[in-house]
């Protein structure tokens, strides 16, 4: 190979990395990323919550013919307890976890405090009043010296985003100014003389965002959850989860991957947001029997886009059993199989590889680009149920499909479809990479 070419392709490849690393490293795209990886065990046990009481204990499905009705109805109580501590805290949890994640970028050594800080200033800038019609009442009355769950659930999950970075910037940008600490001496516990170096710090955040919340609702009349609803997650949320700016963004990611940086490097910051808001309201919605909200969600990537791993390189695997003649691809094949049960794609992507391997990346790219549009509007149109448990993405596919839509096989089968059809799309690249390939090796020799 021409060395030239060799060394344009290098720096092409140098400058695309060094992008993607400081992209990567961006200091609140970062902690979001961490925050919302901690915050996933509380969705995958809501998720576990919601699929076993409103689909096996459902009193009106099959298990009402076995036991008691009222039995499973009060059995659902556990469910729904747990429910009250994941689902319809998810903004209390966001604050907290952003905020210790944030504590850990900035190297600050007290980030008890500034959770507690910004816990405080989430409720201060949450109205304590909802609107409620008492049974038999025409007119709803204001109910105060209440939080509603639509604002420390899912909804108000972008406030808690809001709070977490700028509130615990703001306070450990105070606490680190030396004026600002109370300096007192003696023999006094560690607990106590934290608190002093910190109280001046959180008498000013929390204020600050008191002035911040009082301001919003003089100016605007409405309070920072509907000015950040109206103003940012709105707009925001119908271009990420929209399907062209969804499938942009995954692309994105994917391509990233294929050029080594995970692509948890944009969707886990851009997109996982917006998609575990609207996983929360679809797991609500389908507690509550209603209207399911949303057809892109977390758990909707996951089943369909990531069978076997990103790319879903499931179908890759099969294609190199069925169509390959290349002993040493079967060999990565075998070795990288059990992993990709579990959608876990690390071995086949760094192994075959697909990293950096044009060949491979274009199929990688536009497979769960076909994939989701297939799945999208087989939802759309009623030929599946909407994606409304979030399961654990190491679930295998097809048992997702199952599990992911509330029982649903016919997505399921619509999992299988897809894989097929994407062994098809794999296929005419595999071919051209294993010419390139033995190609390279002659010139090698």
């Amino acid at each position: 190979m021409d060395s030239s070419k060799k060394n344009k392709k290098d720096i092409i490849m140098e400058k695309f990395g060094m992008v993607a690393t400081k992209l990567g490293n961006q200091i609140h795209l970062r902690t979001l990323r961490d925050a919302f990886a901690t915050f996933m065990p509380f969705m995958m046990l809501a998720g576990f919550v919601t699929l076993i009481n409103y689909v096996i204990l459902e009193p009106t499905g099959f298990m009402g013919k076995i036991i008691n009705p009222k039995t499973l109805t009060t059995i659902q109580e556990i469910g729904i307890s747990i429910a009250n501590g994941t689902l319809n805290i998810t903004t209390l949890l966001v604050v907290a976890a952003v905020s210790y994640h944030m504590c850990v970028n900035r190297n600050y050594s007290n980030p008890i405090a500034a959770i507690l800080v910004s816990i405080s200033t989430f409720v201060v800038l949450t109205p304590m009043t909802t609107m409620f019609t008492p049974e038999g009442a025409k007119k709803a009355i204001e109910v105060t010296g209440i939080i509603p769950v639509t604002h420390t659930g899912a909804s108000g999950m972008f406030v808690g985003i809001f709070v977490g970075l700028l509130a615990t910037e703001l306070f450990i940008k105070l606490s680190n100014n030396k004026k600002l600490q109370i300096e007192i001496s003696g023999n006094i516990p560690p607990a106590v003389f934290k608190s002093f170096n910190v109280l001046i710090p959180v008498m000013i955040t929390v204020t600050v965002f008191a002035i911040l919340s009082f301001a919003v609702n003089q100016l605007f009349h409405m309070d920072v959850n509907g000015l950040i609803t109206t103003m940012i997650t709105g707009p925001l949320s119908k271009v990420t989860t929209g399907l062209p700016g969804f499938l942009l963004i995954t692309s994105i990611a994917n391509l990233f991957f294929g050029f080594g940086i995970h692509q948890a490097v944009i969707s886990g910051s851009l997109l996982d947001p917006f998609l575990l808001q609207n996983m929360q309201e679809n797991m609500t919605a389908y507690a509550n029997g209603t209207a399911i909200p949303h057809i892109i969600n977390m758990s909707f990537k996951d089943t369909f886009a990531v069978m076997g791993g990103s790319g879903n390189t499931i179908a890759l695997l099969i294609a190199i059993f069925i169509f390959s003649r290349r002993k040493d691809y079967k060999d990565f094949a075998k070795l990288s199989v059990t992993p990709a049960i579990f959608n876990i794609s690390e071995p086949i992507i760094f192994g075959l590889p697909i990293v950096f391997n044009i060949s491979l990346i274009i199929p990688f790219v536009l497979a769960p680009i076909f994939s989701l549009t297939v799945a999208y509007f087989a939802t759309a149109v009623g030929l599946i149920n909407h994606v409304v448990v979030q399961i654990p993405w190491t679930t295998p596919p097809v048992i997702s499909g199952f599990l992911a839509t509330g029982g649903d096989w016919r997505a399921a089968v619509l999992q299988v479809l897809i894989i097929a059809a994407t062994v098809f799309i794999y296929l005419p690249f595999l071919k051209i990479d294993e010419k390139v390939t033995a190609n390279f090796g002659k010139e090698e020799k």
